[in-house]
């Protein structure tokens, strides 16, 4: 069987920049005059240097786009439909509120095509129209075809709905009839255009292809200590949680502001603020003895802390090890030495300053604060633990804090993550670039949207 020789002509079909159903073909290639060519009999319009525009009056360019790349595809032409515009020719919609309520949606779209042609025709000076009126439901005409039938006609409805109503051999039978029906509304020439008419009208403009620096690709992120890692996204982390263990429920507060997590025990509680700075608490978890007592113990995260060290503590709480912890007596050097032995090990650096116990990372940008003195108050939820990042411990970028009997366990697995654990960080890079786009020239007030868009039902 003899198969179609090959085309050196590619065409990329995208939607329109301004117009929200209309499409646009770019054509590169070295024959790409011959897809040229039958495009614009499909009447598509030029609107820049190999750029060509379907625009319809019945918002129905995706379909009949779809229908040209079949065509075009199969006289040997390379086709490209981008994934937004296949997108808008794979949707299934219908009008709303459709007169015509008995169509079906290809009968529908053989109204509209039709409608099409009458509107193309009185555009490109085929169907003269001499009069129109308004019967007091929508807009009505007569005109006579100059090129073709050399019939007159009466015409009836706007947009996607005018249709041919009657057909008349001479204008002057045709004016005639009109006048009698409607010689109180009757006006000369043709009705205003509709904002559906204007806005296709806008959209066949010539394009001006301004090429500007394109957008820098942005930069691989780096591997890092966990500890000086991005923060992350932390609602998705609490979403993610949620949804893997069941045992917690998730309950909105009167506002927005604040999720809280409880575990279905009601003893151990999540609170996470959303929208808060870097610096500012976060997160709250916090550990009860029964549901009706007072805190056992309670943690906080700032904003800016990274979410491999968030992941670590949620993963911890969800083992549920250690929540009740023993509550009464002050934290001794067992407690502390188990809770920091990770970054001991590790070889951060270990100092003691009168109430302070310093654990400090090789590089001196993270560190673990213990608060010896206040640890001697156990009946008080006061933070005796710090876990900082960041230029010091008094300019921190987020900081982690726990009360006295925050289990040892917990502490240890945040001190290990500290220690041995790495996150990802985007280097920051200067400026902002702009993506090559289509503007229309000369500057002008944007289109309006297509009008019958609006009246969709999805």
């Amino acid at each position: 069987m003899p198969t179609t020789p090959p085309i050196d002509a590619h065409i990329r079909l995208d939607v329109h920049p301004t117009h929200s159903s209309a499409v646009t073909a770019t054509l590169t290639g070295t024959q790409a005059h011959i897809a040229h060519i039958g495009l614009e009999a499909a009447d598509w319009t030029v609107v820049a240097d190999n750029v060509l525009a379907l625009v319809r009056i019945d918002s129905e360019e995706p379909y009949w786009a779809k229908d040209a790349a079949k065509h075009l595809t199969a006289e040997g032409i390379t086709v490209e439909i981008t994934p937004r515009l296949q997108e808008a020719m794979d949707e299934e919609w219908t009008w709303a509120n459709y007169p015509m309520s008995w169509c079906t949606r290809s009968e529908i779209r053989e109204v509209s095509n039709e409608a099409q042609k009458i509107h193309d025709d009185i555009r490109n000076g085929h169907l003269l129209i001499h009069a129109h009126a308004h019967d007091g439901h929508t807009t009505v005409a007569v005109g006579t075809y100059l090129h073709r039938t050399g019939k007159s006609v009466h015409l009836h409805g706007e947009n996607h709905l005018r249709q041919v109503t009657d057909a008349f051999d001479s204008p002057a039978q045709a004016l005639l009839a009109f006048e009698k029906v409607h010689s109180q509304e009757m006006r000369p020439g043709p009705a205003p255009l509709t904002d559906t008419e204007r806005s296709a009208a806008e959209a066949r403009k010539p394009f001006a292809l301004t090429t500007v620096k394109p957008e820098p690709a942005a930069p691989e992120p780096e591997t890092v200590p966990v500890y000086l890692a991005d923060a992350g996204d932390h609602d998705a982390l609490l979403d993610g949680f949620l949804d893997a263990h069941g045992e917690f429920q998730k309950w909105r507060t009167w506002s927005d502001e604040t999720t809280h997590a409880i575990h279905e025990s009601q003893t151990l509680r999540i609170e996470r603020v959303h929208e808060t700075q870097a610096r500012e608490t976060a997160w709250t978890i916090a550990a009860y003895e029964t549901p009706v007592s007072g805190r056992m113990w309670v943690l906080t995260a700032t904003g800016a802390t990274p979410t491999p060290v968030l992941q670590e503590l949620l993963n911890h709480l969800a083992d549920g090890d250690g929540w009740d912890t023993a509550i009464g007596a002050p934290v001794g050097e067992k407690t502390v030495t188990a809770a920091t032995q990770p970054l001991t090990d590790a070889g951060w650096k270990h100092t003691v300053d009168g109430r302070w116990i310093r654990w400090t990372s090789p590089a001196t940008d993270a560190g673990v604060r213990f608060d010896a003195f206040t640890a001697q108050r156990p009946t008080q939820n006061l933070a005796i633990w710090t876990i900082w990042a960041g230029p010091d411990p008094d300019r921190p970028t987020w900081t982690v804090t726990a009360s006295p009997h925050t289990p040892s366990s917990l502490l240890s697995d945040l001190s290990e993550t500290l220690a041995h654990e790495t996150g990802l960080r985007r280097p920051q890079t200067a400026g902002t670039g702009r993506r090559t786009s289509l503007v229309i020239s000369p500057p002008a007030v944007p289109a309006v949207a297509a009008g019958p868009a609006a009246s969709r039902s999805r």
